[in-house]
């Protein structure tokens, strides 16, 4: 009777490991004993009534710039449409969103964004640049921008607000990844 050897598994945490418990230790670091509402010495608002505000804010930009690119660029309603559904609910999600709920259904909304060839591709606020691929990368920085923004504010804030800031961000990710390969 022989004894065959196991084959050697590669060495070191496999990268579902890793991904796993980096999220995890997110979720972990945002977990506190504190608790969320106003501050007892003052009545002033906590740090996370701000945090959620100040999300809340943020999405409904991020809706507003979404509103500026498809009103600028008609053809990618088909792609934006769904993210920019998606920042309606993230803000909505952290108690805002009644300005950013409605979708743009007239061709240019009240203010009307400025378009122009020379914009830069993160733009400024209502600044939309004339090429559909540069919008999008202007889009997708700002995502990238915001998730990031996020990812280190959950470590700052309570447990369910970490674990929502925590999930907004990772959305956030993947709609700049979704927009970076629809301007490709």
């Amino acid at each position: 009777m022989s004894f065959s050897l196991p084959s050697r598994a590669p060495s070191g945490p496999r990268r579902r490991t890793l991904l796993a418990g980096a999220a995890g230790l997110g979720l972990l670091a945002g977990c506190s004993s504190g608790g969320e509402g106003t501050d007892a010495a003052g009545g002033s608002p906590s740090a996370a009534e701000k945090t959620r505000a100040g999300a809340a804010r943020d999405s409904e930009a991020l809706v507003e710039r979404y509103d500026a690119v498809l009103a600028a660029h008609p053809d990618l309603t088909g792609l934006l449409t769904p993210l920019r559904a998606e920042a309606v609910r993230h803000a909505e999600a952290f108690g805002g969103g009644k300005r950013a709920r409605k979708p743009s259904a007239s061709p240019s909304p009240s203010p009307s964004p400025s378009v122009s060839p020379s914009a830069s591709a993160s733009g400024g606020p209502g600044t939309v640049p004339a090429e559909p691929k540069a919008a999008l990368a202007g889009l997708a920085a700002a995502e990238r921008k915001l998730a990031d923004r996020r990812g280190k504010a959950l470590l700052e804030v309570p447990g369910e607000l970490a674990r929502l800031l925590s999930s907004v961000a990772a959305a956030g990710a993947g709609h700049a990844y979704l927009l970076t390969e629809g301007a490709k």
